[in-house]
C-alpha cells in the first residue's frame, strides 16, 4: 500500500479519495492538509470526473487534526496560534471546493470520527456508515475549537441543539444514533459498507451524471453563501484557542499519552521477538 497520506485515484468517471495515514487514526497532519487541499482543486476542474468515493483504510475513518504533529511544526514558532490558522485555511480551501464543486460526493465511514473528522466527513452529499461508527467532537478535550467546517456543518446536519449537545459534552453516537440525528443518511453492516457506497457513486455515473452534479451545486450553493465567513471565523479561533494555556496543557498531555503507548508497542513487539 502506498505511504501517501492521501490516496487519489480517478477511473471510468469515479474519483476516490482515500485517506491513509493509519497508525494515526487518519488524523490529518500539515502534509496531509496541503494533498487535501490539492486534490480538491484537481475533483473540480477536471471534465472527467462524474462523481467522488471517499473513503479511509484502517480502522478508524477520521480523528481530525493530528495534535502531536501540529504541536511539534507550531514549537518554537513567534506566532504558533498564525501557524495553526494558516493550516486551518488550507484545509477550509478543500472544503469549500468540494462543496462548491458539481461532483457528487458519497462518503464510507468505517470506524470512530471525531473532531474536526466530522466536518471531512461531512464535506459529503452522503454519509454511509459502518454499524461500527463511533461519533464524537473531543475538541474541547484538547482545549481546542471547531475547525474544518463543523460550527457550520454539523448543525446543517443535525441542528443547532444537538450540534451543541455534541460539541459541549463528551458524548459519543453510536452509529444507531447518528442515524437517528439525521449525521449519517444510511447504516450498514461492516462488511457490505464498501459495496454500498460505490452502489450509490455507480447510480451517479449510471444516470444524468450532469444533473445529479448541477442539483448538488444548485442545493448547496443556498447552504453556503456565508460558509467562507464561517470557515475563516473557525481558522482564527483555533489559532486562537492553541496558544492558551487549557490548550497548551491538553496537546502536552496528548503527547505524553502517545509517546507511552508507542513505548508500550514497542515494548510489547520486543517480547514477542524474544
Amino acid at each position: 500500500m502506498s505511504d501517501e497520506a492521501i490516496l487519489f485515484e480517478v477511473s471510468d468517471g469515479l474519483a476516490r479519495i482515500t485517506l491513509n495515514r493509519t497508525a494515526r487514526l487518519n488524523a490529518v497532519d500539515p502534509a496531509a492538509i496541503g494533498r487535501w487541499q490539492s486534490i480538491a482543486h484537481e475533483v473540480a476542474d477536471r471534465d472527467d470526473i462524474g462523481a467522488v468515493l471517499f473513503d479511509a483504510n484502517g480502522r478508524a475513518f477520521c480523528a481530525g487534526g493530528d495534535v502531536l504533529a501540529m504541536s511539534q511544526l507550531a514549537a518554537g514558532e513567534p506566532d504558533a496560534g498564525a501557524v495553526i490558522t494558516g493550516l486551518a485555511d488550507r484545509i477550509h480551501d478543500g472544503h469549500r471546493i468540494l462543496r462548491e464543486s458539481s461532483k457528487p460526493i458519497v462518503a464510507a465511514v468505517q470506524g470512530p470520527v471525531a473532531g474536526g473528522g466530522l466536518g471531512f466527513m461531512l464535506v459529503a452529499d452522503i454519509v454511509v456508515a459502518s454499524d461500527r461508527s463511533t461519533f464524537a467532537s473531543r475538541y474541547a478535550d484538547v482545549g481546542l475549537t471547531p475547525d474544518c467546517g463543523v460550527s457550520t456543518l454539523l448543525p446543517e446536519a443535525v441542528g443547532t441543539r444537538r450540534a451543541l449537545e455534541l460539541t459541549l459534552t463528551s458524548r459519543t453516537l453510536s452509529a444507531a444514533e447518528a442515524l437517528e440525528w439525521g449525521l449519517v443518511a444510511e447504516v450498514v453492516a461492516h462488511d457490505a459498507l464498501a459495496a454500498r457506497a460505490q452502489e450509490i457513486a455507480d447510480s451517479w455515473l449510471r444516470g444524468a451524471t450532469g444533473a445529479y452534479g448541477q442539483a448538488k451545486r444548485l442545493v448547496r450553493s443556498g447552504l453556503m453563501r456565508s460558509f467562507q465567513e464561517a470557515l475563516d471565523d473557525e481558522a482564527r479561533t483555533i489559532g486562537a484557542a492553541f496558544v492558551t494555556p487549557a490548550a497548551q496543557a491538553g496537546v502536552a498531555a496528548f503527547a505524553a499519552a502517545a509517546a507511552a503507548s508507542a513505548a508500550k508497542r514497542a515494548q510489547a513487539a520486543r517480547q514477542l521477538e524474544e
